[in-house]
């Protein structure tokens, strides 16, 4: 889900992957090796591309992050179904395509930010990889860290991270219910003298966040 500073399109619960999807899966893998080999392969669209990755990145999250059973969220309601981004964003190719697609929403909504951060601990692995891979696709991005207190000892600052008063910034979130977590991060940033421009998260679970 992207916000700029207002509402945008919500993305309901994904449901589980099959089998099937699986194999499918791999025998068009094994089909594409054997045409890249033989020097047969089909140019891919930028559009292709990006379908295929975002595609890829439903399925690591559906597959490793969504649990069905009796669970109580950090707004204390209770639910059928458990989402956690981390067991996604935490693999290698899961985070890896989690900064490909939030790099691309923030281009194709024409986001100009200095930096990108969220509330610890959802936000971690998801704002590091996009600062890592902004290095490389442009334009730069700094990762910054927001505590849920402020540091008792040494610095005793509550953001993590070099971003100087007055940046324009990202905040992001992995999922949304209340958006309590999210908004704990804007008030840290704009206390901080920071100038959140956008808000994203992974997933959206539409209960009035």
């Amino acid at each position: 889900r992207f916000m700029k500073r207002s509402s945008s399109r919500r993305t309901g619960p994904p449901g589980r992957v099959g089998r099937s999807n699986f194999d499918g899966t791999i025998t068009a893998v094994r089909r594409a090796v054997k045409l890249f080999l033989a020097g047969k392969m089909p140019p891919i669209s930028r559009r292709e591309a990006v379908g295929d990755e975002r595609d890829r990145l439903g399925e690591l999250l559906k597959e490793h992050s969504l649990m069905f059973g009796d669970f109580t969220l950090a707004s204390g309601r209770k639910s059928r179904y458990y989402f956690d981004s981390k067991r996604t964003t935490l693999l290698p190719e899961g985070a890896y395509l989690t900064a490909r697609e939030m790099l691309r929403v923030l281009r194709e909504k024409g986001v100009r930010a200095e930096a990108i951060g969220g509330l610890t601990l959802g936000a971690d692995p998801i704002v590091c990889p996009v600062a890592a891979l902004s290095f490389v696709e442009g334009p730069p991005l700094r990762a910054f860290i927001v505590r849920k207190e402020t540091k008792e000892h040494g610095t005793g600052r509550r953001i993590e991270g070099v971003v100087p008063r007055g940046a324009r910034v990202v905040v992001v979130d992995d999922v949304v219910t209340t958006a309590g977590s999210t908004l704990k991060a804007i008030e840290a940033a704009e206390e901080a003298g920071l100038e959140v421009v956008a808000v994203v998260c992974i997933v959206d679970r539409e209960e009035g966040g």
